[in-house]
């Protein structure tokens, strides 16, 4: 008999990620092996697997599961790419990237979630994951190339300075936009000089910090 843990994992790629045409086997494999449970702060344990934002601290929040799933399956993570995340949050998106990829490079503006998340990928035995402190929100690693760059909170726009960042074939994914409503847009690589920029579909979730809309003011 499964466990009401694994019962309710299987209820969340079953009958939440599946449903949203979210299909693909290795996507799908990656929410049943990495231990969501263990990426949810103690307080918001009972909300591990529901189709909500869970609040992390820092007025952050993870992204649904439906949301995650819909952005892997877009990404098409290959077990050779190098990925570079911007915004750790509590590691768990970390754990599917490095689940599917080959390694990744993940930056985050807060200390307690680096470290919380270092702790818990390195004893989970994610040995091909390096976890940086500091403000990229405007993109991080300049001078370096990627296979695949995700920005895990919104922004106002996309992220154009990253987009050089990306080797031939790669894929940037951001979500932008200034209303209630935002988009979760990819970026290809084509050739050195092409880009091409797919919108995929529409979210809301929290802003990174310093990515924010400015405020306007009227007299």
């Amino acid at each position: 008999m499964p466990t009401d843990i694994e019962l309710a994992r299987f209820n969340m790629v079953e009958q939440q990620i599946r449903p949203w045409d979210v299909l693909d086997k290795r996507v799908l494999e990656v929410f049943f092996n990495v231990p969501r449970e263990r990426f949810v702060p103690d307080a918001e344990r009972v909300h591990a697997f529901a189709d909500v934002a869970v609040p992390i601290g820092h007025g952050q929040t993870m992204l649904a599961p439906v949301v995650e799933g819909r952005i892997l399956q877009y990404l098409q993570v290959q077990p050779g790419e190098r990925v570079l995340e911007i915004g750790t949050g509590t590691g768990f998106f970390t754990a599917c990237l490095a689940s599917l990829g080959n390694s990744v490079r993940s930056v985050d503006i807060f200390p307690d979630f680096t470290e919380r998340a270092g702790g818990l990928l390195s004893e989970l035995g994610f040995e091909r994951v390096v976890l940086e402190t500091g403000d990229a929100h405007d993109g991080w690693a300049a001078d370096e190339r990627f296979d695949v760059i995700v920005f895990t909170g919104a922004r106002t726009e996309m992220p154009e300075a990253s987009f050089r960042q990306l080797n031939i074939g790669g894929r940037l994914l951001a979500i932008t936009g200034t209303g209630p409503i935002q988009t979760v847009s990819m970026v290809t690589r084509e050739s050195e000089t092409q880009f091409r920029t797919d919108s995929l579909f529409e979210t809301r979730t929290g802003y990174l910090i310093g990515a924010e809309p400015k405020p306007t003011f009227s007299l």
